[in-house]
C-alpha cells in the first residue's frame, strides 16, 4: 500500500508536461479500445477480428481525427486535480464531433461491410472510458496518494447559492475535505450538494461529533446581524473553528476562494448592530479646528486620531510619552491623503514646559485626553507614579486648556471609576472631580466634560490578547473569578461615541455610553478555546488541550463594574449615550487636594497618596493603614 501511495504521489509531482503525454497515450488507447468493444457489443462476439480487418483504418484515422479535437476542446488544458462539469462537455463535444466525422468520410469515402450502428455504440464507450480515466486518474493521484488524514474536516452553514460557490472551491483545495452542511431552511434539509448532504442547524452537535468536523464555514454573507449573532453563539459551544465568507459579490467576481475567509473571533461574538452616528455631532468641535489628542498612541487615542482625520481638521497635535506608539501612529497618518497638518509630540502631560509651549503656539479649540496608567495591578502597586500621571498630569493639561481658552476639553474616563476598589480607578474618578471643578470656574469659556465607559476591545490589558496568548502557548487560559463579569464595547464605536458626546456638552458633564450586556468572562474564555478549535481540559477524563485556572480577584478588582454612582441618569439626542448628574467638589477643594497629592508623591509617599485619596473620592478605601 505505502509502495502505491509513493507511486501516485511522485506521478502528483510530474510536470504538467509529462503528465499530458501520459493522457494522451492512454487517451489513444481507450478510443481503439472502445472502437474494439463496440464491434464486439454490435456482432455479439468477444473477438471480432473478421469485422475489424475490414476496416482497420478506422483505428488509425480515430486518434488522428479526435486527439486535435481534445486539444482545440482545451481538454488537455483542464488541470486534472480539478476536474469537473466542463471537463465532461469538452469529451463530450470531442467524441460526438468525431464520430460524425467519420461517419460522414465512411459515407462519402468507400463501402463497408460493416453496420453504422458500431459509431453510436462507439460514442456511448469512448465517452465513458475517457471521462473514467480520467476520473479514475484524479482519485488515485490526489485522493489516494493525499491521505484524507492530512486534509482539515470542513462543514459549511448555508446552503445557498454562497454555500455552493464555497463548497465547489473546497472540491478543488488540497487542504480541506467538505463533510457536510447545515441550513436553517427545511425545503433544503435532506438534499444533496456536491455529494454532500444538507442537515438541519439542529444536528449541528451530532453530526459534529461523528464526522469530526474541525471547521465550519458560515455562508451566509446577507445573513442580519442579529440572526448571524444567534448562529455564532451556537457554534461557540464546539470545539471547532469557525470561519465565515465576506461576501458573495466577492465570489461572483471570482476574488474569494476557500483560501481568503475570514476567521471568526471571539469579538464577533460581541458585536452588536451598528448604528449611524450624527454628522452634526462628530463635526461640531474637529471640522475646521486644531485638535489636541495625548495618548495619540493608545487604543482608544490612535483610533481617535484615525476618526478625527477623516473629520477634515485643520491640525492634529498627536502628544504622546511612548517613542514608539507615537511614531506608529504617525507612520499611519501620513499615509492618509489630507490637507490637515498633523504635528507628532514626543512628551508626558506632566511636562508643564511642553504643555505651554503647545497651548501657546498652535491656538488649541479642541482636547481629548486620553492619556493615563490604566493597568490596575501596576497602578495598584505604584499609587505616587498613578497618582502623579493620572491627577496631576490631569490637572496641568486642563489648567492650561482653561488658561488659552480652549473650547472643549474630553477626558477618557472609565466605568472603575465608579465607586472605585482600586487606585487607577479612585485617581480616574478625581479626574473628573479636576474637571468638574474647573468648569465651575468663570475666567474662561471651555466647557470640561468626560466620557465615562467600559473594556474595549483588544485593548492594551484587556483581557482577550491575553487569552489569545495565553492559548497560543498553550495555556492555561487565567480567570479571576468564575463569576466575574465586564462591559465590552469596539475601539472604533467607543471613538465614535466620544467623539458625539463631547459635542453635547454644556459644561460638567459626564456622559455615560451604553456599553450593551455584560460578558461574563470564565464564558468568554471557553468560547475562545472552542473557537481555536481546542476542547477544554476535563479533569476528571484527564482529556482536552488547553486549562482553565481561576487566580482569584486581584488587589482592587470587582466582580463586576458600573457606570452610574447616582441613581438616575438623562437620556440625550443619541440613543447610546447618557447623561449622569453627580456630586461635584468646589475648585478650592480640588485645589487643595492637588497641593497635597503633588508634596506626597515628591517624597514618594504611598501611605499618604492613599490617605488623600479615601479623603476626596467618596466609596473608596485603601488597603494601607493611615
Amino acid at each position: 500500500m505505502n509502495y502505491l501511495k509513493n507511486l501516485f504521489t511522485s506521478l502528483s509531482n510530474y510536470n504538467r508536461r509529462i503528465k499530458q503525454l501520459i493522457l494522451l497515450i492512454f487517451d489513444i488507447i481507450c478510443l481503439n479500445v472502445s472502437l474494439f468493444l463496440s464491434y464486439s457489443l454490435r456482432f455479439e462476439i468477444i473477438w471480432p477480428i473478421s469485422y475489424i480487418s475490414q476496416d482497420y483504418w478506422l483505428f488509425i484515422v480515430l486518434p488522428i481525427i479526435t486527439i486535435p479535437l481534445f486539444v482545440v476542446t482545451g481538454l488537455y488544458r483542464a488541470v486534472l486535480e480539478h476536474i469537473g462539469i466542463k471537463t465532461a462537455i469538452a469529451v463530450l463535444k470531442s467524441i460526438s464531433l468525431s464520430t460524425l466525422i467519420l461517419s460522414f468520410m465512411m459515407m462519402m469515402g468507400r463501402e463497408v461491410s460493416s453496420p453504422r450502428s458500431i459509431f453510436i455504440i462507439y460514442g456511448f464507450i469512448s465517452t465513458i472510458f475517457i471521462l473514467g480515466l480520467r476520473y479514475i486518474a484524479h482519485f488515485l493521484i490526489y485522493s489516494f496518494s493525499r491521505s484524507s488524514n492530512s486534509r482539515v474536516t470542513v462543514a459549511i452553514f448555508g446552503a445557498g447559492k454562497a454555500g455552493v460557490m464555497l463548497a465547489e472551491s473546497i472540491q478543488e483545495s488540497s487542504k480541506f475535505i467538505l463533510c457536510a452542511m447545515f441550513d436553517d431552511d427545511e425545503n433544503k434539509h435532506g438534499t444533496i450538494i456536491n455529494s454532500n448532504p444538507v442537515f438541519s442547524s439542529k444536528k449541528i452537535e451530532e453530526t459534529i461529533s461523528n464526522l469530526n468536523i474541525k471547521i465550519v464555514l458560515l455562508a451566509i454573507p446577507s445573513l442580519g446581524k442579529s440572526h448571524r449573532l444567534k448562529i455564532l453563539n451556537r457554534l461557540s459551544k464546539f470545539p471547532i473553528r469557525v470561519m465565515e465568507l465576506p461576501s458573495i459579490e466577492n465570489i461572483i467576481d471570482g476574488e474569494v476562494t476557500i483560501e481568503h475567509i475570514k476567521e471568526v473571533q471571539v469579538e464577533d461574538l460581541l458585536g452588536r448592530a451598528s448604528m449611524q452616528p450624527i454628522d452634526s455631532l462628530l463635526n461640531k468641535n474637529i471640522k475646521g479646528k486644531n485638535v489636541l489628542v495625548t495618548g495619540a498612541g493608545g487604543s482608544i487615542g490612535s483610533e481617535l486620531c484615525k476618526q478625527i482625520l477623516d473629520l477634515q481638521p485643520n491640525l492634529i497635535i498627536l502628544y504622546e510619552q511612548s517613542e514608539f506608539n507615537l511614531y506608529s501612529i504617525h507612520s499611519k497618518l501620513e499615509g492618509v491623503e489630507t490637507n490637515c497638518k498633523i504635528i507628532p509630540v514626543l512628551a508626558s502631560i506632566q511636562n508643564r514646559y511642553k504643555l505651554e509651549a503647545i497651548f501657546k503656539n498652535h491656538e488649541i479649540d479642541t482636547v481629548y485626553h486620553a492619556a493615563a496608567y490604566k493597568h490596575v495591578p501596576m497602578v495598584e502597586s505604584n499609587p505616587c507614579d498613578g497618582v502623579w500621571n493620572n491627577i496631576v498630569g490631569t490637572y496641568r493639561l486642563a489648567n492650561k486648556a482653561l488658561e488659552y481658552k480652549v473650547e472643549l476639553f474630553v477626558l477618557i474616563s472609565t466605568d472603575k471609576a465608579v465607586r472605585p476598589t482600586n487606585v487607577m480607578g479612585a485617581t480616574k474618578r478625581f479626574s473628573e472631580l479636576i474637571l468638574q471643578g474647573l468648569n465651575e470656574a468663570k475666567e474662561s469659556s471651555t466647557k470640561f466634560t468626560m466620557v465615562r465607559f467600559g473594556n474595549v476591545l483588544d485593548s492594551a490589558g484587556s483581557v482577550l490578547p491575553l487569552f489569545r496568548n495565553q492559548i497560543k502557548s498553550g495555556g492555561p487560559l487565567t480567570v479571576t473569578h468564575p463569576e466575574v463579569i465586564r462591559y465590552f464595547m469596539s475601539i472604533p464605536e467607543a471613538s465614535q461615541l466620544v467623539i458625539q458626546a463631547g459635542a453635547m456638552s454644556v459644561g460638567g458633564d459626564v456622559f455615560l455610553l451604553d456599553m450593551g450586556n455584560p460578558v461574563n468572562i470564565l464564558d468568554m474564555a471557553k468560547k475562545m478555546i472552542h473557537l481555536s478549535g481546542l476542547e477544554i481540559f476535563d479533569k476528571e477524563t484527564g482529556t482536552g488541550d488547553i486549562k482553565i485556572k481561576i487566580t482569584g480577584l486581584r488587589p482592587g478588582e470587582k466582580l463586576y463594574e458600573e457606570l452610574l454612582i447616582g441613581e438616575n441618569s438623562q437620556a440625550t439626542e443619541h440613543p447610546r449615550i447618557m447623561k449622569a448628574h453627580e456630586e461635584k467638589l468646589t475648585l478650592e477643594t480640588v485645589s487643595e487636594a492637588i497641593t497635597d497629592f503633588q508634596d506626597a508623591c515628591k517624597k514618594q509617599d504611598n501611605e499618604k497618596v492613599m490617605s488623600i485619596l479615601n479623603k476626596y473620592v467618596a466609596g473608596f478605601k485603601s488597603n494601607i493603614n493611615e
